[in-house]
């Protein structure tokens, strides 16, 4: 069992920890030692997955714009060299780059130095082979390994440097030649603008090298050069601040679309041309219609937060299936997957984070790939005379929408938060007008008549901390705090759960 010092680092799927000083409070866990512990548990596990000798394995390296990524990278390296492991040093890269490795360049595995979004003093190590991104038992085991000090035997591997993102920019550039078919081949977006908001991560190649080659004008392009202190906006497409401040650039440019990126490029967002967001459900609802040309009938799954709009849009304007499923991109993209092997046509798998995996890429959560598609679905429709808007018109989107997370007070708090909603259902199958959904795989989903607030609601544990994530939606003004009403009545009778968040939302 994982002590709480090395289960501290763990963080889903991936490893996440303190990597240098700059916020009050935090001290720095990931130090070199634990990184080198780590580094070498991977190698430990990759051999016995693999069953070849460290000696054998060829291991990729990348990281994203962190300031603390140069020394973690050169503890990993010095890890995995020790134990005579073959290393791939790409530097700067994305995250899905760092997966394309172990296709394009045939590595065994690959390790990512990135922390995602989160603030600029974490960091963290996301693990890769050719079947994708590790799953939560394999870090524990991982992480179990490091605190036991299981070393492999001593090596003596070779570093060798490359620059993989070359390869991987000039793929996305021929998916978009292939998919555009222009009359000039090879500069098929010459005419179309478009901005890019890298948020100072290591997204900024997408502007150079993709874009720029094929002809787009980026100019009005923003926050493309690495900065791992992240001085404009937190380079996140959920961000409320990130996101004004795109659509903003888009508009001032007066560009065809603005696209936005992650930390590590792993997550996309887009704006259109006149500046409004294609993000959450809207950008669920693009990614479905792409993916499911071809694949008419087929499945979507998404994550338990989309909206009744998006269910039937998904069901009746693109004649497909939706599958509502667990918050957490990897719970969805396995879902994607199991599906796949049952013989469900089901070529996407999205969460409204903006983590989108396509069955024709490996199911690989991948932010460059999802824009680049977006980029050649809005240049098939110019060439139409069409815009992204006209395909997003049968989206029905809500009047209203509010989320609110609720600390939850009790040391178990897992088992505390299980009662809530067990509660919540047996008290919801009493109440006139509620409507407990029953295709839901997470907490608990209700929908309300017009009397009772015309929406929905979903109460859910989060994923990994003591939290309740509330999120309600409603086809009419007001609805939304009328729909709160009600739930703050049954609140009212819980124990273990900090309700001052609907409290605070009712006396506005």
């Amino acid at each position: 069992m994982l002590t709480a010092f090395w289960k501290q680092f763990k963080s889903g799927t991936d490893i996440r920890g303190v990597a240098c000083d700059g916020v009050p409070g935090e001290e720095i866990n990931l130090t070199d030692e634990v990184i080198e512990k780590i580094a070498s548990a991977f190698v430990l596990w990759l051999s016995d997955t693999l069953k070849k000798d460290p000696s054998h394995l060829t291991i990729a390296v990348g990281h994203d714009s962190r300031i603390s990524a140069d020394r973690i990278q050169a503890a990993v390296t010095r890890s995995l060299t020790a134990a005579g492991v073959s290393v791939l040093d790409c530097g700067l890269a994305s995250t899905p780059s760092m997966f394309m490795t172990t296709v394009d360049l045939a590595c065994d595995g690959s390790v990512q130095i990135t922390a995602s979004h989160h603030p600029f003093n974490r960091n963290g190590l996301k693990f890769f082979t050719r079947n994708g991104g590790l799953d939560a038992p394999d870090i524990e085991r991982i992480l179990l390994s490091a605190q036991n000090g299981e070393q492999p035997a001593p090596g003596k591997g070779e570093v060798k440097a490359v620059n993989y993102m070359e390869q991987y920019s000039a793929h996305l550039r021929e998916l978009i030649k292939q998919g555009v078919r222009s009359a000039d081949y090879d500069h098929p977006l010459k005419g179309f603008k478009i901005v890019v908001d890298a948020g100072n991560g290591a997204g900024g190649f997408y502007a150079r090298d993709v874009l720029a080659p094929l002809g787009a004008d980026t100019a009005g392009s923003q926050f493309l050069e690495p900065d791992g202190r992240f001085p404009n906006h937190i380079p996140n497409p959920e961000n409320e601040t990130a996101m004004k401040s795109v659509c903003a650039a888009t508009v001032a440019a007066k560009a065809n679309l603005g696209v936005i990126f992650d930390t590590d490029v792993d997550r996309g967002g887009a704006v259109d041309s006149k500046g409004d967001e294609i993000n959450r459900n809207r950008l669920v609802a693009i990614a479905s219609a792409i993916a499911l040309e071809g694949n008419p009938g087929g499945t979507v799954v998404t994550d338990s937060i989309t909206s009744s709009g998006l269910h039937d849009y998904i069901e009746k304007a693109l004649g497909g299936k939706h599958r509502r499923f667990k918050r957490g991109y990897k719970n969805v993209i396995n879902e994607a997957v199991r599906l796949n092997r049952e013989g469900v046509n089901c070529p996407l798998a999205i969460e409204t984070s903006g983590h989108a995996a396509l069955r024709e890429n490996y199911f690989l959560d991948d932010g460059a790939y999802l824009v680049t598609k977006i980029i050649i679905k809005a240049a098939q429709l110019r060439a139409q005379g069409k815009s992204l808007e006209d395909l997003l018109k049968p989206l029905a989107e809500p009047a209203e929408a509010k989320e609110l997370r609720f600390p939850i007070r009790e040391e178990n708090f897992r088992e505390c938060g299980e009662r809530i909603i067990r509660a919540l259902e047996n008290y919801a199958q009493k109440q006139s007008g509620w409507h407990i959904a029953p295709d839901n795989f997470e907490g608990i989903r209700i929908s309300f008549d017009k009397a009772n607030g015309d929406g929905w609601l979903l109460l859910r544990l989060s994923v990994h901390d003591p939290l309740m994530p509330l999120n309600i939606e409603s086809d009419s003004k007001g609805g939304v705090k009328k729909i709160a009403e009600n739930l703050y009545a049954f609140l009212k009778t819980c124990e273990g759960l900090d309700i001052s968040p609907i409290e605070k939302f009712l006396a506005e």
